[in-house]
């Protein structure tokens, strides 16, 4: 078994697309749109994983709080130490904010994290 893509939902779709294409080599599918105010993108990474970037007209307005049930954060293999470091310092010049690292954590990983997009938690790994 694989999963098949993960999706999230978004308040600027276009930004959002345009994030991932930039920074992470993803390519978008065509746009779908509804009668209902329902529009997405799916985008494919090099690999084959795949992202659902979803958007509705009247998306309820996040809570704020860092702690809640569901998926908290993305994480994305970059391939190396050297490809982490490389990406933190792409997205920081970028203006997104490095929450940790690059470092090594208590359990052996080397990643950062960074607050991307519409404050989507992004952790980067080797």
């Amino acid at each position: 078994m694989k999963i098949e893509h993960v999706a999230l939902y978004c308040r600027d779709l276009e930004k959002t697309r345009e994030f991932f294409q930039e920074f992470f080599g993803a390519k978008a599918g065509a746009l779908y749109r509804n009668k209902i105010g329902f529009s997405s993108y799916f985008l494919t990474f090099d690999d084959g994983a795949r992202l659902e970037i979803m958007h509705f007209d009247d998306l309820a307005p996040d809570t704020g709080s860092g702690r809640r049930c569901g998926f908290i954060h993305l994480a994305l293999s970059t391939g190396s130490r050297e490809n982490v470091d490389s990406l933190t310092g792409k997205l920081r010049s970028a203006g997104y904010q490095v929450a940790s690292g690059p470092r090594v954590t208590g359990d052996g990983y080397y990643e950062s994290q960074i607050i991307g997009i519409e404050g989507l938690v992004l952790e980067l790994t080797v």
